[in-house]
């Protein structure tokens, strides 16, 4: 199993742009999907972006379309999150995914078919 370790976290304005990073402890390329899920307390987890194990094809959730970018570097096995014009609403905790195989689409749709997590980064946006 694939440990993930997120980082990058933290509290910015309304605007401003945050990079998330997520260490993975072993190569994922061709092997594992890796992906982006936030969770704000009494609500469900939720996608915000994926990329699949070539690193070719992603996903992303409406509300970050245009503002968020997810890419890889396979030569440190880390995945990153690259999130700009950030608003009061991306406020959440933020994990890292990775899940072996199947389609991206219905994987940022439900969450609960993550094979492993990360233990998340908070990310606070004030207006």
């Amino acid at each position: 199993q694939v440990r993930l370790m997120e980082s990058g976290g933290g509290s910015v304005q309304a605007g401003g742009s945050l990079r998330l990073s997520c260490a993975a402890s072993e190569a994922t390329y061709n092997t594992y999907h890796m992906g982006w899920f936030r969770q704000v307390p009494g609500k469900e987890r939720e996608g915000v972006a994926v990329l699949d194990s070539g690193g070719w094809a992603s996903e992303y959730a409406d509300s970050v379309k245009g503002r968020f970018t997810i890419s890889r570097d396979l030569t440190k096995n880390t995945l990153y999150l690259q999130m700009n014009t950030l608003r009061p609403e991306d406020t959440a905790m933020y994990y890292c995914a990775a899940k072996r195989g199947g389609d991206l689409l219905a994987w940022l749709l439900k969450p609960s078919e993550t094979q492993n997590w990360g233990q998340g980064t908070q990310v606070t946006v004030s207006s």
